[in-house]
């Protein structure tokens, strides 16, 4: 019965979906690995700890949100059928795994240094407070962005004890990123926004207006990349793997249109999914293959 109910919560909080800013923390890691030079034996059981982190504070934070949104996704036709509106998930056993992922959370963090243990409550602080911000502002999908944004800022610190300015690049181009695919995604709940009293860009601004902030969001989250490569001294494979996230962010955006909505789901899930990946296959094989003192 507990792993009937596991699994059921692995769905609930569509735990498939970690790979969308797994890739960035882990391409903050590998930056702080670079500039701190530590040696190969050295890298892993950090980035095991960070991983366990990052997975941990993301189920509890997704569980989180769909305990404190039962009741909207309960009167809403398109997620009624979730799992807890729909009774395959009880509440209790929903914030028991609440309970448990942030514990493994907090015991991750403390393995790491003593600054990650210090900054992991005012972490889940964030990644929860997402939740609540609907109800008051239409941004809440910026906030969104920024819960998964401090993960490679978090990454970073996990690796070298304290933050380097430079690594925010890449906090700001995935809290840019994650906005903007999030802003698409709500378009579908525009009218229930509407009749429910809900903050959104689509419900301010209108479907159109809200796909052109969304643009504006993805152009910026690829000025992010850019700084981030400069900022690092990073080369031409870098650069090509914000080439390569241009181009899906750009077909992204074709799939989605003011009067057809019905490529949601693979504008949202399967092309950010693409972008997360490609952008760590290209800048980890700069990183690793390409060490600074092989810069010129």
């Amino acid at each position: 019965m507990f792993l009937k109910r596991l699994r059921l919560t692995l769905e609930m909080i569509k735990f498939e979906h970690s790979v969308f800013a797994l890739p960035f923390a882990l391409t903050g890691a590998l930056l702080a690995i670079r500039e701190s030079g530590f040696a190969r034996e050295a890298w892993w059981p950090g980035l095991v700890w960070i991983l366990a982190a990052m997975v941990a504070a993301r189920s509890a934070a997704m569980a989180f949100n769909r305990l404190v949104d039962a009741g909207i996704d309960a009167r809403n036709p398109r997620t009624k059928t979730r799992h807890l509106p729909a009774g395959a998930l009880s509440k209790t056993f929903a914030w028991g795994f609440v309970a448990g992922s942030s514990l493994v959370f907090l015991v991750a963090a403390r393995m790491l240094n003593e600054l990650c243990f210090r900054l992991a409550p005012a972490a889940l602080a964030v990644v929860f407070f997402y939740s609540f911000t609907k109800r008051f502002t239409a941004w809440s999908h910026v906030v969104l962005g920024f819960a998964l944004g401090i993960a490679p800022a978090a990454a970073w610190i996990a690796v070298r004890g304290s933050l380097d300015p430079r690594i925010l690049w890449l906090t700001g181009a995935v809290t840019l990123w994650t906005a903007g695919f999030d802003v698409i995604y709500s378009c579908q709940d525009y009218e229930f926004d509407t009749g429910e009293g809900l903050f959104s860009l689509p419900r301010r601004f209108g479907i159109a207006g809200a796909l052109r902030i969304s643009r504006l969001l993805h152009v910026g989250m690829l000025a992010c990349l850019a700084m981030l490569v400069h900022s690092f001294g990073l080369g031409a494979l870098s650069l090509a793997g914000v080439a390569a996230v241009a181009g899906l962010l750009v077909y992204e955006h074709r799939l989605v249109k003011p009067d057809d909505l019905s490529r949601v789901d693979a504008a949202f899930f399967t092309m950010n999914g693409y972008v997360s990946v490609l952008f760590f296959v290209f800048w980890a094989a700069d990183i690793l293959l390409f060490p600074i003192s092989g810069r010129s």
